[in-house]
């Protein structure tokens, strides 16, 4: 299991889902679907509206993705991991509860984790994401701390066409 990660509306998403055109097999990221159901319900889950609660939503998630991916053989993307909500309660200044930091610790990914860096040229807000350049670009800092804090190698993706990206990935699974 390899994690994509980095700050919001800087191409993971979109990057993943071209290596899943490629035959590779992929998670999808918790906070856009997490935040379309709140909205559908009604829900107060949401990252304007009850952070604490959006963050274990969120932990739900990515547990269930983990799991899912480990059943699975070969590679498999992906879009963001269970340390990204530990960053995101950092980001938020929210207190980090135990059991959050003991899924970090023991739910796993391989070592190397991709990093999309804040690209200001690709970065749009929609619907589901709100925040502004400054927190987008504070989201991908945090994240780079958090994986290293908890031992992963960082390997930053180039600002470059997506299929580049693409190319760069593979190559780096190839020598996994």
């Amino acid at each position: 299991m390899f994690v994509v990660t980095g700050g919001p509306g800087s191409g993971k998403s979109s990057l993943i889902e071209c290596l899943r055109r490629r035959g590779f097999r992929s998670m999808p990221e918790a906070g856009r679907v997490i935040i379309q159901d709140q909205i559908r319900i009604g829900g107060k889950s949401l990252p304007w509206a009850d952070r604490s609660m959006f963050a274990e939503l969120m932990l739900g998630w990515e547990l269930r993705s983990w799991h899912e991916a480990s059943a699975l053989d070969g590679p498999v993307l992906m879009d963001r991991g269970i340390p990204d909500v530990y960053g995101y309660l950092k980001l938020c200044g929210l207190p980090i509860p135990a059991h959050v930091e003991a899924a970090v610790m023991k739910y796993r990914y391989n070592g190397t984790v991709f990093i999309a860096p804040h690209w200001d040229e690709i970065f749009r807000q929609d619907a589901e994401r709100k925040q502004d350049r400054k927190e987008a670009a504070a989201t991908c800092q945090i994240m780079a701390e958090t994986y290293a804090r908890f031992g992963y190698q960082l390997v930053e993706l180039p600002r470059e066409a997506i299929e580049k990206r693409v190319d760069f990935i593979m190559g780096h699974l190839k020598s996994e």
